[in-house]
């Protein structure tokens, strides 16, 4: 490395993908129509009501600093969502407001991991999740899962994976990428068996309502221990605004509120007060339409995938992915990614991006797009296996 640059930056991971969205955006420029199925963004705009509550806080003018916990008519909404939702009672106090969920992982990790220690995570899983336990200095454990386990730990593999170094564990459900969900007895037992470990628990649930069938579960309905990040960017549509929130254990939310004064000062304004128009009535109402629509999407994608000749080895039950095995067409999806960019400007994820569990045979597909504008895709991606070489 350049003498001056952090050794640690060595252990910081890419996104591989942007590599091919920087060369779609190229391709754009030169003309060609790209069709995005690899970026995990909603392609609905901000609902009109937050757009609205964000509008009326630039006219008021005070656009001051917040205290770090965050607003707190947000934070009270979002204990009143929890009971809402999950009729659990979550104390304000444990509330912390952060600048998206990026900033939630940043608060829980930095208060809880020592240098050295260890987060055991799925494989596959959120690539920068792994960054930022190597930002703290500590490492992590992949755990290789499959479709036996619908792509989620259980109590039994974090009990067998649990070593001295080990610090805790990470879950997140739905998952990205594969839109997999745990089921709640395995959540339980999960949350349980790591709190039994003296472990940290920490919940990723930031595609909490973007679920089809069942229903998601919070870490928080089993005990008031665990770490659970969320965000308004994925159900709530709020991705530019970066917002986010954080449920801490109480004996953190004094190192937390610390390490928030210091790292943030305080999320944008702005969109805290944008975000409490999430909580109203009606937009809730749309944010359910608008989940109906990814769900009747995510049908549409995984029966065509199907018929294609991808394998689906769990179908997803949540967020906006399907997580398709493409050995079939070829053994290195990152070229085939690229080479399907290039012949048919259609812009995937490969699954390089998301661990080491025979990451070279699978792609990400993101239903952030319009049935239409899929078909579109598809069309042109069933044209490009015709003449792909085996």
């Amino acid at each position: 490395m350049e003498p001056g640059i952090a050794t640690r930056m060595q252990y910081i991971s890419p996104f591989y993908v942007m590599e091919l969205l920087q060369l779609a955006k190229q391709l754009e420029r030169q003309g060609r129509d790209v069709i995005h199925m690899e970026i995990g963004e909603p392609d609905f705009p901000t609902p009109k009501g937050v757009l609205e509550a964000g509008r009326q806080c630039l006219h008021d003018g005070q656009i001051k600093y917040t205290a770090a916990t965050g607003l707190q008519p947000l934070r009270e909404a979002i204990g009143q969502y929890y009971f809402d939702r999950y009729r659990i009672q979550v104390a304000v106090e444990r509330i912390f407001i952060t600048p998206g969920a990026t900033g939630a992982f940043l608060l829980a990790l930095g208060s809880s991991l020592n240098p050295g220690e260890e987060i055991i995570m799925a494989d596959p899983c959120y690539p920068c999740n792994n960054n930022f336990v190597r930002l703290f200095g500590g490492t992590t454990q992949y755990v290789k899962a499959t479709a036996e386990t619908n792509f989620q730990l259980n109590a039994e593999l974090i009990r067998h994976h649990w070593n001295e170094h080990s610090k805790g564990v990470v879950v997140a459900s739905p998952s990205n990428p594969t839109g997999t969900l745990i089921s709640p007895d395995d959540l339980k037992q999960s949350v349980e068996q790591t709190l039994a470990l003296k472990g940290c628990f920490y919940s990723d649930e930031i595609y909490h309502g973007l679920v089809y069938k069942d229903k998601a579960v919070s870490a928080l309905q089993f005990s008031d221990k665990a770490f659970v990040i969320n965000s308004f960017s994925k159900f709530f549509g709020m991705t530019g605004w970066r917002v986010g929130w954080l449920v801490v254990p109480e004996a953190f939310i004094d190192p937390v509120e610390k390490l928030a004064q210091n790292i943030f000062i305080s999320t944008p304004t702005q969109s805290q007060y944008a975000a409490l128009a999430c909580f109203s009535r009606e937009n809730l109402e749309e944010l359910d339409r608008r989940a109906a629509v990814f769900a009747e999407r995510k049908d549409y994608l995984y029966k065509r995938l199907i018929e294609l000749g991808f394998e689906v080895e769990a179908e997803p039950q949540g967020a906006f992915y399907i997580y398709a095995n493409c050995s079939r067409y070829t053994d290195d999806t990152f070229k085939f990614a690229k080479d399907l960019l290039l012949a048919e400007a259609v812009a995937v994820t490969p699954g390089k991006d998301f661990g080491h569990n025979r990451e070279n045979l699978y792609i990400r597909f993101a239903y952030t797009a319009s049935v239409d504008r899929m078909s579109a895709a598809l069309d042109r991606l069933e044209q490009f296996l015709c003449q792909y070489p085996k």
